[in-house]
């Protein structure tokens, strides 16, 4: 038995957040309605990679899941979303500000509805917010977060980082706060509405500038530092002889990186001896390190021997390369699937491992509308007269990508 088999979640998401939420919880077994709005869907439905008008985005993001296709704007469609909300336990919603109110679903609207349900929203900027008015994305949150402060070379201007990491990383913790709010149901009973800002889930990744900053009185000033840590050295970017390395060394490896160099001069050296000198002498270790790296042939054979002695680094692999690394194949990090319409591609796979759900589901992404008549007809009870009236009358649509 998967872990959500028999949670039903009624999937209001479109693009990144909200769909990573469901995204996962449908990998752990969850029955997912995922309702998208006529004419077209959900917009990820045209984002790329499009072949033959089938989005790799799409099906990367909505694997398992049940596509419904409404006219939102019609009174019938928001009658039979209403009759779904009596049916499911999660309803999860990224729309932007105001939509849910002016449909009507808003979380006083669906709670008088079902009591028991839980619903997340997730947007920019929160919805218990001074600015719940403003819209936003990805790079606008980790532009507000501080995260784009804090990217980037010394010297030169704020960076976003290079993947999605505000959208993915809200609706992970989307994804966990449902998982509390239903182990708190069933203590209780009761459901609950979950506020989640995309701002504050990238304000939380802060390890050291917010309580730096404090803690010091305004003398630490965060910043960004480019490729090399500011308060741990070495710990950095280093350019080896067949590409980039990341090599790190606490105190407890400073001997250790010292040993593979063959330098023992440098761990006693007064500049090096501790971790502060060291950092207040970085930009003397590290060109040292880096003429050190040049010596080899290639980049593994730096990480076979600092592997030998201990000492934590790594390659800084592209995703291309990840996609045959035998440590992604090996842990399911990246996954093959299949598709009806694009064949065989690799997506990531499902980050997390419980030992109660080794196996994962073989999940599909959905036609747009494809599950009409299964949801409104196994779910509702609809009739197939009903079902086809309602096709004809222009509330339900479907389409063939």
């Amino acid at each position: 038995m998967n872990i959500l088999e028999g949670i039903r979640v009624l999937d209001f998401t479109q693009y990144l957040s909200g769909p990573t939420v469901t995204r996962l919880m449908a990998e752990m077994g969850a029955d997912i309605i995922k309702i998208e709005p006529a004419p077209g869907g959900d917009p990820s439905r045209q984002l790329p990679f499009v072949i033959d008008g089938r989005s790799g985005y799409f099906v990367q993001q909505n694997r398992g899941k049940r596509s419904v296709c409404l006219d939102l704007r019609r009174p019938e469609a928001l009658a039979i979303v209403r009759e779904l909300v009596a049916t499911v336990d999660v309803v999860v919603e990224n729309f932007g500000p105001g939509v849910m109110e002016k449909r009507g679903l808003a979380w006083d609207d669906l709670r008088a509805i079902n009591p028991r349900l839980v619903m997340a929203s997730i947007s920019a900027y929160g919805r218990d917010s001074p600015l719940s008015h403003k819209t936003g994305y990805d790079w606008v949150a980790q532009a507000f977060a501080g995260v784009m402060h804090m990217t980037g070379e010394a010297d030169g201007p704020p960076l976003p980082a290079g993947v999605s990491v505000a959208d993915v990383s809200s609706g992970v913790h989307a994804f966990s706060a449902i998982g509390y709010a239903l182990f708190h149901r069933e203590r209780t009973g009761l459901g609950q509405w979950l506020d989640i800002s995309m701002i504050d889930s990238m304000f939380h990744m802060m390890e050291i500038p917010v309580q730096g900053s404090s803690l010091s009185k305004g003398q630490y000033v965060p910043g960004r530092k480019g490729s090399h840590h500011p308060q741990v050295s070495p710990f950095g970017v280093f350019k080896g002889p067949s590409g980039y390395l990341v090599v790190l060394a606490l105190q407890g490896q400073w001997a250790s990186l010292c040993s593979a160099m063959e330098r023992p001069d440098l761990e006693h050296d007064p500049r090096f001896v501790d971790g502060a000198a060291r950092v207040e002498h970085q930009r003397e270790l590290a060109p040292i390190i880096e003429a050190w790296l040049g010596t080899f042939a290639s980049n593994d054979d730096i990480l076979d021997l600092l592997e030998r002695h201990r000492v934590p680094a790594a390659p800084v692999l592209s995703p291309a390369d990840a996609i045959d690394h035998p440590y992604f194949r090996a842990r399911g990090t990246v996954r093959t699937i299949s598709d009806p319409l694009l064949g065989e591609f690799a997506i990531p796979g499902f980050p997390l491992r419980f030992s109660a759900q080794p196996e994962l589901p073989d999940l599909t992404a959905p036609l747009l509308g494809e599950h009409n008549a299964d949801v409104l007809t196994g779910t509702l009870g609809y009739s197939a007269e009903r079902l086809d009236e309602l096709t004809r009358s222009g509330v339900l649509k479907h389409g063939n990508r």
